[in-house]
């Protein structure tokens, strides 16, 4: 059949969301669930607020050949299934869902923050924040619980509450769940804040009305609609590119082309060519340990590199400006977001790029100093751009010891306070700013002042992907945990020749027959590190038994004294009576202590130990499969 079997085609947004609550546009079945997390969301409402595009969705006319089960948009009302879909979302579910949830469904919406704590949030958007042109617009969108009161990190105090029209009202904040049905709010709005001396208020709000509701109103969504004539092979081949391999144009491509235009091959700088290897190359080799094939700076994006460029070249513009006079708005943000690497300029890059490269491999060697060696133990890949930048910037100053002390005590409370996993790129132009300062005598950064690590977090840290877990790991090897079996310390050299990964002291075996539950026997406070061939030996049997094994030695290994392996256990801060006794719950709390111990002197913080319960339930653990396939456990 000749001709196009599809159509591309602006929809409203808000008609797309109402066919999305009916049902006459579903999803095909074995789309993924709608998982996004709470700083996606808010970009996404800011994105719409600006009018700013989000991107086509895909979609397929039904009754075709292809014939997918489908199921309605998560959220939507029961009657949805009973309703035959006109099209199926091919792409595009994560955006539709999720403003689906804020918009139109109104009720309270299920989240992930960025620690992964499943969370139920209202959002909304300040009224005067929104309208400020100087502030970005996703800091104007806050996300709220489900009771909508905003309290202190310990539910001491309220800092916001919206749980009623009125406190919305007077906190000029507007709910999201209102954005395309605005009368109502107004009415109530223009009531609360009735008399003349409060006519700019209501100003404000028809302002924000025009300037931002609107947007909502009148946004449209561009539709690549494939007819139902659509192959299944087409239709096979235009899910799995929008799906994995149809990857937009980043921020280097987009730099590669401008410098093209002056005659300069970024790709050259960053991938080599036959005559000389590139950036990414030399950092794959930077620190990379015999045998093994690539160092801990190996997974640093180009677009890292460009960002930590940018805060020097964004930093040398602020310095400018103050120097001319400039001050407040006037003076530009220190910044390496992705507007910033847009706008660096050739010789911007030029001048700071050697500086930055060396940054970078002394961010490697400051990483192994802490004993992080492998990409995969590595708690934030996001954290190196600032660690890179600041090494750049204080040069051989960070060989001074008093340097170094303050440097790893920023790095450990970012770890630990488990800072570098959402939105980052305020935090690593702060720390950019604050940590050379500190260096200097200056006050503490803003990574290190605003840390708390909870005492009952180390309870909750399950997965090989938290970075508090690999960060405790670290730490251990640090501190100078040796091996139950060989008493080595896990420097790089034994670390890779030895096989050294995080392994069970109880082992699960043993806990699964007293039946203790893998939500407590699976957390960090019952796991170390130690060689393979020790986490052999160690199999599956009691703690008093597999220590009885490690002192009467066998052929490969030779007998331990009981005094000398008590020492490797105390080693692992583990109190060697309380293994022999198999008494689980002691040890537990008892390490538990140690640890917090070991925590507070690697951030200089203590931890706090309040009745408080952290809000939000564990996401990590639903990923019992996860873990079951990264970790190597004892068995």
């Amino acid at each position: 059949m000749a001709g196009s079997t599809f159509q591309t085609n602006p929809y409203d947004l808000y008609k797309l969301l109402e066919e999305c609550h009916r049902g006459t546009i579903q999803l095909p079945d074995f789309q993924r669930s709608w998982v996004w997390d709470e700083d996606r969301i808010k970009s996404l409402i800011a994105s719409i607020s600006r009018a700013f595009p989000v991107g086509a969705l895909m979609s397929l006319d039904t009754g075709g050949p292809v014939n997918f089960k489908p199921r309605p948009i998560e959220g939507a009302p029961p009657e949805a299934k009973q309703v035959s879909p006109q099209s199926l979302l091919l792409d595009g579910q994560q955006r539709m869902t999720s403003l689906y949830q804020v918009t139109l469904r109104g009720k309270v919406v299920e989240t992930v923050t960025p620690k992964k704590k499943k969370v139920k949030r209202w959002f909304y958007i300040d009224i005067r924040m929104a309208l400020d042109p100087s502030i970005d617009r996703e800091e104007s969108i806050v996300g709220v619980p489900e009771d909508r009161i905003i309290r202190t990190d310990f539910g001491r105090e309220v800092v916001l509450d919206l749980s009623s029209a009125d406190l919305e009202y007077q906190a000029l904040r507007y709910p999201v769940s209102q954005v395309f049905d605005w009368d109502k709010w107004q009415d109530g709005f223009d009531r609360h804040w009735k008399g003349d001396q409060n006519e700019a208020v209501r100003e404000e709000f028809r302002s924000f009305k025009r300037q931002i509701l609107e947007n909502f109103k009148y946004y449209r969504v561009p539709v690549i609609a494939l007819d139902r004539s659509t192959s299944k092979e087409a239709v096979c081949v235009v899910f799995e590119k929008v799906n994995t391999g149809g990857k937009p144009l980043d921020a280097f491509e987009l730099v590669t082309a401008m410098y093209a235009a002056a005659g300069h091959e970024l790709r050259k700088d960053w991938f080599g060519d036959d005559v000389k290897p590139g950036r990414h190359r030399r950092f794959t080799e930077t620190m990379r340990p015999a045998g093994q094939d690539a160092g801990i700076i190996a997974g640093v994006a180009n677009t890292d590199f460009l960002q930590a460029v940018s805060l020097f070249y964004t930093r040398e513009r602020r310095r400018a400006a103050e120097a001319a006079g400039k001050q407040g708005k006037e003076l530009p943000a220190v910044t390496g977001n992705r507007q910033a690497l847009l706008n660096l300029p050739l010789d911007g890059y030029k001048k700071y790029e050697a500086q930055v490269e060396r940054g970078f491999v002394q961010a490697a060697k400051f990483l192994h100093m802490l004993h992080i060696y492998r990409i995969f133990d590595l708690p934030y890949q996001s954290q190196i751009v600032p660690l890179a930048a600041i090494l750049a910037d204080i040069g051989d100053a960070w060989e001074h010891d008093a340097n170094r002390a303050k440097l790893a005590q920023w790095y450990w409370n970012g770890v630990f306070g488990e800072l570098y996993g959402s939105t980052v790129e305020t935090r690593i132009a702060k720390d950019f700013i604050e940590v050379p300062a500190w260096l200097k005598g200056g006050p503490a950064p803003s990574t290190v002042s605003e840390t708390i690590f909870r005492a009952d977090r180390l309870k909750t840290m399950r997965m090989r992907l938290s970075a508090a877990y690999k960060g405790m790991n670290a730490l251990l090897m640090k501190e100078g945990a040796q091996d139950f079996r060989s008493g080595q310390k896990f420097d790089h050299t034994v670390f890779f020749g030895e096989n050294v990964d995080i392994h069970h002291i109880f082992p699960q075996d043993w806990c699964k027959k007293q039946g203790i539950k893998p939500s407590e026997f699976d957390s960090i406070i019952n796991k170390t590190p130690l060689s393979y061939k020790t986490n052999r030996i160690i199999g599956g049997v009691a703690p008093s038994e597999y220590l009885a094994k490690l002192e009467q030695g066998n052929a490969t290994s030779p007998p331990i004294e009981s005094t000398r392996l008590e020492g490797y256990l105390a080693s692992h801060l583990i109190d060697p009576s309380l293994l022999r006794a198999d008494n689980f719950e002691a040890f537990m709390a008892d390490r538990q202590k140690r640890l917090l111990t070991l925590i507070e002197q690697a951030t200089g913080k203590s931890a706090y130990s309040g009745t408080v319960p952290e809000e939000g339930i564990d996401a990590e653990a639903d990923e019992d499969a996860v873990e079951a396939a990264m970790a190597t456990v004892a068995t």
